[in-house]
């Protein structure tokens, strides 16, 4: 670490009382060194003793990464704190590199700019998606431009604009706190995002529950969120289908397919034609679905070789393909749902949302649609179809049957219905 330090601009000093050593910035005048070192612990043993108890604990603290390495050489007192340096991923992959680069290649960095380029985002409760509350609790994680971090500091948004620090929290930064599925469930929970819930309830989930308990030894086998995802650490935490589940080449199926042009159309990847849109550039830039069958089979080769760790290479991936099965049954119940709420905006009985480009469901803009049939299509994509096919994948079938697939088939069924309520009375109207 010390030799990471030195290259980095950094040289150990010593205070003129009480001999405490610790690392500044080469360039500075003696006078501030002193201050830095020595006052920082001072000072804030008293203002924020928490802090520096767990910067004590740190691995940053045995290797002597003190308070200046991160947070600068600028802030002395009470009276200069906006002068303390934000902390960014930048910051933390000049010792961390290949971590930090895994990052930024990743579905997290790219969380913070998902939030935002949601086409309606900007149209909701300010509460629900600005500073560190509502979506951004979740999507913080990704990185930020300069501009968008300096907003979050002057909303007292702290936190996270580090992004590493949202799994490592800070100050003792542990990996093995990092490790634990626990970090995931922060974000990875509830309505919306279940993983959880399907995780937790899996044998997978069980027994490393066991596991944290003491009721199974350390040595067994018992997979978390990292072991799958975060294969010997990689950062890129991605997965074969990406977060939509929606290939556009899936060659062969004539019927899945078809379903999946559908579904994509009411994502706004495709237009009234079939032809791909800047949506669908933006969708696979930000990892939400993979572009082909290479990259698809790239990603699906990476989650084999991490459950070969302790299945059979055939279990392995015949497993894999129950979820792929799922995906294609969910697809086509969706479908159907879609196709009948767009012959609706056809055929005039229902009256296409103004902000709708053409008459056909637009997924990226549910708030724009209020009636209920709408919204049960939104829920039906939204959240039962990704737990149909992501509670299969995290081998949790019962999660995935009880609240996703009988949910879908029971939503398909309203909608058809209320379609069917709303075509008697149109027809009672013309007579």
């Amino acid at each position: 670490m010390a030799h990471d330090l030195r290259k980095l601009g950094f040289k150990k000093v010593f205070a003129l009382k009480g001999g405490y050593q610790g690392w500044c910035d080469a360039k500075l005048p003696l006078e501030k060194k002193i201050v830095i070192e020595k006052d920082c612990i001072t000072c804030h043993s008293k203002v924020t003793p928490d802090i520096v108890a767990e910067w004590k604990l740190s691995e940053h603290s045995k290797n002597e990464v003190t308070c200046g390495v991160c947070h600068g050489e600028s802030h002395y007192t009470s009276e200069d704190v906006e002068k303390v340096v934000p902390v960014t991923p930048d910051k933390c992959t000049k010792c961390h590199d290949t971590q930090g680069k895994q990052f930024k290649k990743g579905k997290h960095a790219m969380a913070w700019s998902t939030m935002k380029v949601f086409p309606t985002a900007h149209w909701q409760l300010m509460a629900s998606v600005e500073g560190s509350e509502g979506c951004g609790s979740c999507h913080r994680i990704g990185l930020k431009s300069k501009s968008e971090m300096k907003k979050l500091l002057k909303q007292g948004a702290g936190f996270g604009l580090a992004s590493c620090d949202v799994c490592h929290t800070r100050h003792t930064f542990f990996k093995k706190e990092a490790q634990q599925p626990q970090a995931c469930q922060t974000c990875h929970s509830g309505i919306d995002y279940p993983q959880w819930q399907m995780y937790s309830g899996s044998k997978h989930g069980v027994r490393y529950s066991l596991k944290q308990m003491g009721i199974l030894p350390e040595s067994v086998s018992a997979p978390t969120c990292q072991d799958c995802h975060m294969a010997n650490g990689n950062h890129e935490v991605r997965a074969a289908w990406g977060f939509f589940g929606l290939r556009p080449d899936i060659a062969g199926d004539k019927e899945w397919e078809d379903a999946s042009i559908t579904i994509m159309r009411a994502l706004g990847f495709l237009d009234e034609k079939g032809q791909p849109t800047p949506k669908m550039d933006e969708a696979i830039k930000h990892g939400l679905f993979r572009k082909d069958s290479i990259e698809w089979g790239s990603e699906r080769v990476k989650m084999v070789e991490a459950c070969s760790r302790c299945h059979s290479v055939h279990f392995t991936e015949s497993e894999l393909k129950k979820g792929d099965r799922m995906i294609r049954q969910a697809d086509i119940l969706m479908a159907k749902a879609i196709n009948c709420i767009a012959e609706l905006y056809k055929d005039g009985i229902l009256k296409k949302p103004q902000a709708f480009k053409f008459p056909f469901p637009d997924f990226l803009q549910p708030c724009e649609a209020p009636r209920r049939i709408e919204q049960l299509l939104w829920r039906m994509f939204g959240q039962y179809r990704m737990r149909a096919f992501q509670g299969v994948f995290h081998q949790n079938s019962i999660y995935a049957f009880r609240h996703g697939l009988s949910e879908m088939e029971r939503s398909l069924c309203e909608i058809q219905e209320l379609a069917q309520g709303l075509r008697s009375k149109s027809r009672e109207k013309s007579h």
